[in-house]
């Protein structure tokens, strides 16, 4: 099944949402996007898996060793395999704190993933720049994703 990447960015909502298919299960997409060394794979690096009502924080690794947050939030909500919801911020939204939510379905034998990104509007000014920002960073992140998990097959 070829995997395909339906965009719908509305800037003056603040909402990016996308939908991608996976010849996969929903429970191995599932932990694609909670397992922090699967989300090493294709995002970033997690300080640990993620779980409900725990902060957590993607990390940038450095030559000498070190690493640094980059992104971070709570975890809101995770019902495996459908559904995991997060905060997520960086430095750069200025303190707006944004939400994501991953939706996991059964379709055309594989699994439908789809993202919304909401609360973008939060960032002020900046918002439609940080928008476009994100929206090329997840189609980057989505990108990575498609041959880990066509891997498995």
């Amino acid at each position: 099944m070829a995997d395909t990447l339906a965009l719908d960015v509305t800037a003056d909502k603040g909402t990016i949402t996308k939908t991608v298919f996976f010849n996969a299960s929903r429970e191995t997409v599932w932990d694609f996007l909670t397992q922090s060394d699967k989300l090493a794979q294709w995002f970033h690096r997690t300080d640990a898996d993620l779980k409900t009502g725990r902060d957590y924080a993607l990390l940038i690794d450095h030559e000498d060793g070190s690493s640094d947050r980059i992104c971070w939030g709570k975890v809101v909500d995770m019902q495996p395999p459908a559904r995991l919801v997060y905060t997520f911020t960086f430095k750069g939204l200025r303190d707006a704190v944004t939400t994501v939510t991953w939706t996991l379905e059964e379709a055309l034998g594989g699994t439908r993933l789809t993202l919304v990104h909401e609360g973008l509007a939060e960032a002020g000014d900046g918002a439609l720049g940080f928008a476009a920002s994100l929206d090329a960073g997840w189609d980057e992140h989505f990108s990575k994703l498609r041959p880990v998990i066509a891997a498995l097959s």
